[in-house]
């Protein structure tokens, strides 16, 4: 059984006549005849009572004329999502982010831009860290992601560069008469800091470390935890002070004040990055969509 016998069918069954059939089908009444006929053949079922005045459908024929309809609905949706697909209008996208990034700025304005145009493909957020998400991405669990990437990416990478944010200082709020509004590194040497655990992300770590040092500070590290919410829950209790991506002021703990730092600054690269093997339809609206939204407005 091919497509075509249901097309003809449902074409007679709806005129009740061949001769009406060929017309709209344009193909001769013999070949009509005979698909009708090997389809019957087939099924083993007679779908027409050939009367004087016509073909009239059988019960089993009028049966078999809704299930056809019903078949050849399934097959043109199925063509019609297939190409949907094909053009990223329709699938799924797993992306990761550092989830600080995303509470403002340019990230959350680019996933709504994305959902706004192509709200068929299901967009699936991970908030991970930067050396997750890479190794997510290697191993095909991710789609792409929002990192800071210090090191060098892999040759199969490819990068999209987003923004550059900053550190600051982030004290207990009730410190203000012990830390200057405006501080300098050298000026927090006695004081206590919470900081993030090495393994998180090293490269991160130590860099933050170094520019301290070149500034010259040793921090007097007090706590390590596992995370920068986990640093600033210890800064809120007034554990130490802390320096942290400059994102946090965009949710700032109620008992936590950010400072900018007048000597310190650890340029945080913001980028999204993909393998460039990465067949995804959506993927490539979605890197086409943060592309548009880096053009400048005019």
């Amino acid at each position: 059984m091919e497509l075509r016998h249901l097309r003809y069918f449902i074409v007679v069954a709806e005129h009740g006549s061949v001769r009406v059939a060929s017309s709209h089908l344009h193909i001769s009444q013999p070949a009509i005849s005979r698909q009708i006929h090997d389809l019957e053949e087939e099924l083993g079922v007679q779908l027409f009572d050939r009367t004087t005045r016509g073909l009239r459908l059988t019960k089993a024929g009028g049966h078999y004329l809704i299930e056809a309809r019903r078949a050849l609905a399934m097959i043109d949706a199925a063509g019609k999502s297939t190409q949907m697909v094909a053009r990223g209008r329709l699938g799924r996208l797993s992306i990761g982010l550092v989830e600080i990034a995303a509470w403002e700025g340019f990230v959350p304005l680019a996933l709504g831009e994305f959902q706004k145009n192509y709200g068929q493909v299901y967009l699936q957020l991970h908030p991970v860290t930067t050396p997750e998400q890479l190794l997510m991405i290697e191993n095909g669990t991710l789609d792409g992601g929002f990192v800071y990437a210090f090191d060098p990416l892999p040759e199969d990478f490819e990068s999209v560069m987003l923004a550059r944010h900053d550190v600051v200082l982030a004290t207990p709020l009730n410190w203000r008469e012990r830390v200057s509004s405006h501080p300098s590194i050298r000026s927090l040497v006695n004081e206590p800091f919470v900081t993030f655990q090495r393994p998180v992300y090293p490269t991160y770590y130590d860099r933050l470390l170094n520019a301290c040092s070149q500034t010259g500070l040793t921090m007097r590290i007090v706590q390590e935890v596992g995370s920068e919410a986990a640093v600033l829950s210890l800064v809120s209790a007034g554990i130490g002070i802390a320096i942290v991506n400059s994102c946090n002021r965009w949710r700032a703990p109620s008992r936590v004040r950010f400072l900018e730092l007048e000597d310190l600054s650890v340029p945080l690269p913001l980028s999204f990055v993909y393998l460039r093997s990465n067949s995804n339809p959506a993927l490539v609206r979605f890197v086409e969509t943060l592309k548009e939204a880096l053009q400048p407005r005019g």
